[in-house]
């Protein structure tokens, strides 16, 4: 099995929803399960099915976070350097395009959350601006085309 690298607090966040997971929603899905089966004839029973069916996207996910927990290797990003652009740094970049400053966090894919400023290492702007340091003009080749960046800082 492949290591997946992975920072400790994205460590932390997949196996609380593991235990989330485990623990408060098999219980839930069972007292749907039972509710639906007091209701008896099981065979046009949508509530039933609807819980079923939960039940089996349930442990999907349960299986999928287990997997990733096992092959995760916790990278410590405590005492990163900052000196340039590397796994578990946070970097304030320029964008050209809509002249306003961003901040992404170099993650590993399973924390990944563009949305919330944290970009896989693997992804194409990651890819990009790694090794780079302050100053440094960066263009990234992604699925929207080419964007071009000025690293502004580099923290932890």
């Amino acid at each position: 099995m492949e290591k997946t690298y992975i920072t400790r607090s994205g460590y932390e966040k997949l196996t609380a929803d593991l235990n989330h997971l485990t623990s408060v929603k098999r219980r839930e899905i069972a007292e749907q399960l039972a509710t639906a089966r007091a209701h008896g004839d099981l065979k046009e029973n949508a509530e039933y099915d609807a819980a079923k069916h939960a039940q089996a996207m349930n442990e999907t996910r349960i299986r999928e976070l287990q997997e990733k927990i096992s092959s995760a290797e916790i990278v410590n990003t405590d005492n990163v350097s900052t000196d340039k652009v590397i796994f578990g740094t946070k970097v304030t970049l320029w964008d050209f395009k809509y002249e306003e400053e961003i901040v992404y966090e170099i993650t590993g894919s399973e924390e990944a959350d563009p949305a919330e400023g944290r970009i896989s290492v693997n992804s194409p702007v990651a890819t990009a601006l790694l090794g780079h340091v302050i100053g440094d003009q960066v263009e990234a080749k992604t699925p929207g085309g080419v964007v071009k960046y000025e690293i502004r800082d580099i923290s932890r």
